[in-house]
């Protein structure tokens, strides 16, 4: 399994017979070096939305279009995309789709969703993705939640990517605490974070916060392999 950082909440995920781009987005990402993008999507087989926010969804069209990508997600945000030439699955929380040996399930999250000129995008969610008998846990934009009780119960995730820079979602300490509270990651990846001055730029919090799991710091295009 290989997991690569694209900036921001932006994630290449290479699992089982999958390479998953979640949340990409490259183009206006001040993180993302633009003259690598053939390389990020190298191999692609789909692009996972969590929501419609332009630091989420909002390169995901060009993207599906350029690289031939289909997508999935909410109803509302694929259909949306769908009406811009998009190929995609939609799915709700609580389903789960198979991408060959991968199977998603979309969750709950807490935040809010739009999609420029096109207004509600459907709700926001995260994900559960699962392959090589390990779980993912891939947090979209929110809060901490008591969902997430029952997202451990039922998914059972030794990786935690999670939102973690504050001010749009929760901060470093706000997502240890969920982590240590409902959780019981090996693996703990922080995003949502660096990009702008806005947000938090160390996960030394998420670290102190989390003894005894394995907090690892992201660099852009440069993989993590679990």
């Amino acid at each position: 399994m290989k997991l690569t950082w694209l900036g921001h909440s932006g994630f290449r995920i290479e699992i089982a017979d999958q390479v998953l781009l979640v949340d990409p987005w490259l183009k206006g990402n001040p993180m993302f070096p633009a003259e690598r993008e053939a390389e990020a999507v190298a191999g692609a087989t789909r692009i996972l939305l969590s929501h419609g926010h332009g630091d989420h969804a909002g390169d995901a069209a060009r993207l599906a279009k350029a690289y031939r990508l289909p997508v999935a997600g909410i109803p509302e945000l694929v259909h949306i995309l769908g009406a811009e030439g998009v190929e995609g699955i939609d799915f709700n929380k609580g389903g789960t789709i198979r991408l060959g040996a991968v199977a998603v399930t979309m969750v709950s999250a807490t935040h809010s969703s739009s999609f420029g000129s096109a207004g509600y995008a459907g709700g926001e969610a995260g994900y559960m993705i699962a392959g090589e008998g390990r779980t993912i846990y891939f947090s979209g934009d929110t809060d901490v939640t008591a969902d997430m009780g029952v997202f451990e119960a039922l998914h059972h995730p030794e990786i935690g990517i999670l939102c973690a820079g504050g001010h749009y979602t929760m901060d470093m300490a706000r997502a240890a605490y969920a982590a240590r509270t409902f959780f019981n990651f090996r693996t703990v990846i922080p995003c949502h974070y660096r990009t702008f001055p806005l947000l938090e730029q160390s996960a030394e919090a998420l670290k102190a916060g989390l003894p005894g799991v394995e907090v690892i710091e992201p660099e852009v295009m440069v993989p993590i392999e679990i």
